[in-house]
């Protein structure tokens, strides 16, 4: 009975959870975290359009709910960027993961139980909007605050292919369930999507962040992530670039593509198989990108967004379904190499204590001129007649592309051999990667 005294010594390590040395318990709950607002928040946004349209409006009307969400972040965003870098992050993205839950909830309930009328939904939808506004600077700033070390660039990229893939899955989820039980459910199904994010959230571990120190307004902090911005020319110059870039993409995917689809591609079916191509290629880029680590981020991100130009230039022609297809997976794979590049390079280069407040300033100018660029295209396509529009929408992202790649900044800002971060200690002289550094000093 006690002839076997083999020490045991093989268990405890079998035990440990299997996973790279980069996805801390941090890493973790974030990355689980946003695939749940991923699979939510993508059906809800086909949700939200039919509750309207199933309320009695029209496409105007789905125009304005899509509004009432982009404006507050347009308003909203720097503050949420100063906020974020002046009180813990995670504490921001739990409050706004609250109120996208609330005001989703309140949508769904209306849905449910009678005819919404449109100022009820445009005032829900812009409550998450501000959410979203204080949410994407701080989690932006709390991810890049999780990774340390070579293995960066791999972990951004892990994380975008979850996020993307979700994002694929939850159109397509969304888009069935709609059909199968109601916008009203789906709606709902987001709401206790927020509610699991900011649970796992409020888990994040934060035991080692010293309070912040004092700063000297929010006025101050603004300037502050002002001038860390416009003095980084390959900073400033690709957010310009992708200002218009998104703009008129943005333009092509929600005017010019349906029309498109409706006139010669067979209707909305093959429009929807195309707009997830485009996903299905992120997530392929994605994984690319946990592979390849190219020397020079930002060269290799920029020539990576010269395809974004061929959707719109396929639509112009316009190709067989099947091109189209290939086309877009093309466009999401290369779009999703900058993605990786540029997060890399933000994490590398910007002080941990300013990343929240240039991610707001990143934000803001990639989206500030999307609802102008909508509200032109129709008139555009009437002046110069839709073909003639959308090679312009192709000619205006290879345009602006090549002119960020003209900024030296941009060709020559390499990886670096050990990436640590501007304003960051070595990782290897602090164990703990899952803690966010604190802001308002060193590390």
């Amino acid at each position: 009975m006690g002839g076997d005294s083999r020490p045991v010594t093989a268990a405890p390590a079998s035990r440990r959870p299997r996973r790279p040395d980069w996805a801390g318990r941090n890493y973790s709950l974030l990355t689980a975290a946003a695939v749940a607002t991923g699979l939510g928040g993508n059906g809800a946004l086909i949700a939200s359009a039919f509750a309207v349209l199933e309320a009695g409006g029209d496409g105007g009307d789905v125009g304005l709910v899509a509004a009432s969400r982009t404006l507050p972040l347009v308003l909203f965003l720097l503050i949420g960027g100063a906020i974020a870098d002046r009180v813990p992050r995670h504490r921001v993205m739990v409050a706004a993961n609250a109120l996208s839950c609330v005001s989703q909830a309140a949508f769904a309930v209306l849905v449910l139980t009678g005819e919404p009328r449109l100022w009820q939904m445009m005032l829900l939808t812009a409550l998450g909007g501000t959410g979203q506004a204080f949410f994407g600077p701080a989690a932006e700033g709390m991810l890049m605050s999780t990774v340390s070390g070579e293995q960066a660039g791999r972990a951004f990229a892990v994380f975008r292919m979850a996020m993307q893939g979700a994002s694929l899955g939850g159109a397509a989820l969304g888009g069935a369930l709609v059909a199968a039980v109601g916008p009203g459910w789906v709606l709902a199904v987001d709401a206790a999507a927020f509610a699991l994010a900011g649970g796992l959230r409020s888990f994040l571990d934060v035991s080692h962040i010293p309070a912040r120190a004092p700063g000297g307004g929010m006025l101050a902090d603004l300037r502050d992530g002002w001038r860390e911005f416009t003095g980084r020319p390959w900073l400033w110059s690709i957010v310009v670039a992708f200002s218009i870039a998104n703009a008129v993409v943005g333009a092509a995917d929600a005017v010019y593509g349906p029309l498109v689809a409706r006139d010669s591609l067979g209707g909305a079916g093959p429009w929807g198989l195309a707009l997830a191509a485009f996903g299905a290629g992120t997530v392929a880029g994605a994984l690319l990108m946990t592979r390849w680590r190219p020397r020079r981020l930002l060269l290799a991100g920029m020539l990576g967004i010269f395809p974004l130009a061929l959707p719109s230039a396929a639509l112009a022609v316009p190709v067989p379904v099947g091109v189209l297809y290939a086309v877009m997976f093309v466009a999401g794979a290369t779009v999703e190499v900058f993605g990786v590049s540029w997060m890399t390079a933000l994490h590398q280069e910007i002080p941990e204590e300013k990343l929240s407040r240039v991610s707001a300033y990143d934000w803001f100018g990639s989206i500030a001129l999307m609802p102008l660029a909508a509200a032109a295209a129709g008139p555009a396509e009437s002046a110069f007649g839709r073909t003639a529009a959308l090679w312009g929408c192709a000619g205006l992202v290879a345009l602006v592309t090549g002119a960020a790649l003209c900024v030296p900044e941009v060709r020559n800002l390499r990886r670096r051999t050990v990436s640590t971060p501007a304003g960051r200690p070595d990782p290897t002289a602090n164990p703990s990667a899952d803690a966010e550094r604190p802001v308002g000093g060193i590390g």
